[in-house]
C-alpha cells in the first residue's frame, strides 16, 4: 500500500477534502505532529507522498520552533530527490525557504477570506486547471519569493505568489484548497484572536462567505489532487 505523511502544525488545519481521494487512490494516511513527533526520523524516502499542512507560524521562526529545523531539512531532502511532496500555506512557505528563497510578512496585510486565483499559463495547464474561476479560501499573512526554478501558477492581487511548481514532483499552495465547509468551524474557533485582529472580519461573515463557496471548492479540490497524483506517473 502506498503511504502518505502529512505534517500537522495546528490539529483543526488537517487534510480535510484531500482525505478521501488520497484513501480512495491507495494512501495510507498518518500524521506526523510537529512539535510532538520526530521529525527527524523521517527520511526523504520513508513516505510515497509527503503534504505539509498550513499553521500560524512563521516559516522562518526557527528560535521558537525548533522543529523547524528538521522539517526544512526533510522538506529539502523530497525536494532534491524528487519525491512527491505538497504544501499548503505554512507548508508552500517551508517548500520555498527550503528552495532558497525568502520568507517573510506580505506587507503587513492578512489575506483572509475568499476569492478566485488568477492563473498563470502554466497554471492553466497545472494540476490548478480546475481552480479557474472558483474562490479559494485565503488564509496568511506571509509570502514567499518565488524559488529559483519554479515555476509561478496562481496570483491574486494582494498576494502574487499564491502557488508554484518545482518540477512535476513538487506543489507549493499559498491558499487552502482543502478546507471544508465542516472543518472550518474549527478555524472559527482556533484562529479566533487572529479573526479579532483584522479590521472588518468576522466569524458571521466567514460563516456566511464558506456558506457560498465551501461545497464548490470541495467538488474541485480532489481533482487537484487527482491531477498531481497522475502528473507523477
Amino acid at each position: 500500500m502506498k503511504t502518505c505523511v502529512a505534517i500537522r502544525h495546528v490539529a483543526f488545519e488537517d487534510l480535510g477534502s484531500f482525505q478521501a481521494p488520497l484513501e480512495a487512490a491507495g494512501y495510507a494516511i498518518r500524521y506526523a505532529e510537529a512539535g510532538l513527533d520526530d521529525l527527524a526520523a523521517l527520511s526523504e524516502a520513508s513516505t510515497d507522498l509527503l503534504v505539509v499542512l498550513g499553521g500560524p507560524i512563521g516559516a522562518y521562526e526557527d528560535g521558537n520552533y525548533p522543529f523547524l529545523a528538521p522539517e526544512l531539512r526533510l522538506i529539502e531532502a523530497r525536494l532534491r530527490a524528487g519525491r512527491p511532496t505538497i504544501g499548503i500555506c505554512l507548508g508552500a512557505q517551508l517548500m520555498a525557504r527550503a528552495l532558497g528563497a525568502r520568507v517573510y510578512s506580505n506587507n503587513g496585510v492578512k489575506e483572509i477570506g475568499w476569492s478566485a486565483l488568477d492563473l498563470t499559463g502554466a497554471g492553466l495547464t497545472s494540476p490548478l486547471a480546475s481552480l479557474d474561476g472558483v474562490p479559494v479560501l485565503h488564509w496568511h499573512g506571509d509570502t514567499f519569493d518565488l524559488p529559483e526554478g519554479a515555476a509561478l501558477l496562481a496570483s491574486t492581487a494582494v498576494t502574487r505568489n499564491q502557488a508554484f511548481s518545482w518540477g512535476k514532483a513538487a506543489l507549493g499552495l499559498q491558499f487552502h484548497v482543502e478546507a471544508t465547509g465542516a472543518g472550518l468551524e474549527r478555524w472559527y474557533i482556533g484562529h479566533a484572536c487572529e479573526i479579532g485582529s483584522v479590521p472588518g472580519l468576522s466569524v458571521p461573515r466567514l460563516r456566511a462567505d464558506a456558506a457560498r463557496h465551501a461545497a464548490g471548492l470541495e467538488l474541485v479540490a480532489p481533482k487537484v489532487l487527482s491531477a498531481f497524483l497522475s502528473d507523477m506517473m
